[in-house]
């Protein structure tokens, strides 16, 4: 969505960043009769909070379940509103998106098991703790039920971050080689989300690193670039050979 981000009220006077605010209410007298007085720029991440301290809270006096859906609430919640272009410029795919992404999908797969393991209630329990300073258990730490989790949360976010890139590079040039790097991109996305995420932690982190060095490439970065292409071959190698679904 392309918007004018400064805004300058028309009842005050007072001229603020709709990029820094991430509201329309002018923040001196709280007016909702606004101009922009700047020209339209892309912009799709808004300004949300993401704070699970009162999930946390409530451990000691709700059963396990109820925590597990607070949390898919918050994390659905804070994802469904976050963005990656800002003012026009490509933001990161940061960890505390992702974080909160593997958190939604543990959260909902904890929330429906009935027979959860003591691995698996800890894991829970550690993405819960650090997911709102974008922290999370690396990969070889995660059990071998809740992979799936990991790389589906991966795979989504990835795919979410990519519809940012793509509606980013619109007013840009790409070369066919960025063309086809955020083809082969989309590619290991929708492999991975047809096997539900079923890759090893591994392969979806090197589908982090490659997305990142992708981003850093399409901002003119020729080695991250370069990276990003090796990494995503190597991806297709690893599908290949590690999880064996992917014939020629």
């Amino acid at each position: 969505m392309k918007i004018r981000g400064e805004r300058e009220c028309k009842e005050c006077g007072t001229r603020w960043s709709y990029y820094e605010t991430g509201s329309v209410g002018c923040p001196a007298c709280g007016s909702l009769h606004s101009v922009g007085v700047d020209e339209r720029t892309e912009h799709t991440d808004l300004q949300v909070a993401f704070d699970l301290t009162e999930v946390r809270n409530a451990i000691d006096d709700r059963p396990t379940d109820d925590i597990a859906e607070r949390a898919r609430e918050a994390c659905r919640e804070y994802v469904r509103r976050r963005g990656f272009i800002s003012a026009g410029d490509l933001r990161e795919l940061d960890d505390t998106y992702l974080a909160a992404s593997e958190l939604l999908h543990v959260a909902d797969l904890v929330r429906r098991d009935i027979s959860l393991e003591e691995r698996e209630e800890l894991y829970f329990l550690a993405l819960l703790r650090d997911a709102d300073e974008g922290e999370r258990p690396p990969a070889d730490q995660v059990p071998p039920t809740l992979r799936g989790a990991r790389g589906l949360a991966a795979a989504n976010a990835v795919r979410d971050y990519r519809r940012d890139v793509r509606t980013w590079a619109e007013d840009r040039e790409l070369t066919a080689a960025e063309r086809g790097a955020l083809e082969t991109l989309g590619g290991h996305v929708t492999r991975i989300r047809m096997l539900d995420g079923d890759v090893s932690p591994r392969t979806a982190d090197r589908l982090i690193e490659a997305t990142r060095d992708l981003a850093n490439g399409l901002r003119g970065d020729e080695l991250a670039f370069t990276r990003a292409r090796e990494r995503l071959e190597d991806l297709e190698f690893d599908d290949v050979e590690t999880d064996g679904r992917f014939g020629d």
